[in-house]
This record gives C-alpha cells, sequence and structure tokens, in this order.
C-alpha cells in the first residue's frame, strides 16, 4: 500500500475534534439540551493542561470529567476549553486543549469518539525532576510502573546520520 503522505489519519481526528469544539461551544451557549451529557477523558500530562495540584496528584496521567449537572463558566476557545467543576465538594477550574482530549462519548443517544493524542513530551510540573532511565528489570521480575499485559516499549531511535543525496531525484 502507498505511504499516506497526506496524513488523512491526523485529518479525520481533527475534524473529529471539532465536533467535540462544536458541541462544547453549543452547551456554552444553550446548556445542555434534554438528558444530554458528556463524558471527556484527557491527558493530564499534555501541554496547556491546567489543573490544581491536588487533582494532578490524584489523576497523573488520565482523567475522565462529566459535564451534565454541575459544571460551571464553560468558555471554549478554539484549541482548550475551560470549566469549573465540583470535586469532593471544592470548586476546581480546569483547562483542557483539545489535543488532550482521548475520548467524548454522550450516553444520551450512544454517541463516542476515541482519539489518540498528539505525541509530545511530557509537560514537567516545576517540581519535577525529567525522568531517569528505569533499572533493568530483575529475572523473574518487572521494573518501575510496569502494568501486567502492557506491551513493552519500543526501544528509542538513536540519533542516526543522512545524507541528503538520498532525498534527490536522480
Amino acid at each position: 500500500m502507498a505511504e499516506d503522505l497526506m496524513r488523512y489519519d491526523l485529518l479525520a481526528q481533527e475534524a473529529l475534534r471539532g465536533v467535540v469544539r462544536a458541541s462544547l461551544r453549543k452547551i456554552m451557549k444553550t446548556g445542555l439540551p434534554g438528558e444530554h451529557h458528556f463524558y471527556i477523558a484527557f491527558d493530564t500530562r499534555y501541554p496547556g493542561v491546567r489543573l490544581s495540584e491536588r487533582l494532578d496528584k490524584k489523576y497523573p496521567r488520565e482523567m475522565t470529567i462529566v459535564l451534565q449537572h454541575q459544571y460551571w463558566s464553560l468558555q471554549v476557545r478554539d484549541d482548550e476549553f475551560e470549566v469549573e467543576l465540583s470535586f469532593d465538594n471544592i470548586p476546581e477550574k480546569l483547562v483542557v486543549p483539545f489535543n488532550a482530549i482521548k475520548g467524548f462519548l454522550d450516553p444520551y443517544v450512544q454517541f463516542g469518539l476515541q482519539f489518540e493524542t498528539v505525541k509530545m513530551e511530557p509537560q514537567l510540573k516545576d517540581t519535577e525532576m525529567p525522568a531517569q532511565p528505569a533499572p533493568a528489570a530483575e529475572p523473574g521480575g518487572v521494573a518501575g510502573d510496569a502494568v501486567a499485559g502492557a506491551e513493552p516499549a519500543e526501544p528509542a531511535e538513536t540519533g542516526r546520520v543522512v545524507s541528503l543525496d538520498s532525498f534527490r531525484k536522480k
């Protein structure tokens, strides 16, 4: 099969993120109609995600929020949305870039979308140090936060020199 130089997969993802954006803009103006409600899952480490330190500790990788009865101050911009929600009776403001969204679901009409987040370096908090290489696993065991049944990570590709002549037409 030919290589997809147009990257239709990314274009389709962006178009579907537009559905999420338009849905949020609609409820920002008119509120949620009928029994509609949204579950939105997102990568909490994605650059531009803003949440309190308390929520960051509780949800270090992924978080799912529900927009139904109790949400306030929804603002939708071209690249992100912000909303206030209550967690354990404590109001919290969240800012979520659309590219951080991993899933969107309106269970009332059984409409759902899944997204691949755009690969970017994880966002480091001011108090965090860059990750150190994990120690090698001992025989019969696992190292670090390995998850049972998880696929092993692909080894990182090291830098290499490529001649520009290989890309020129002859």
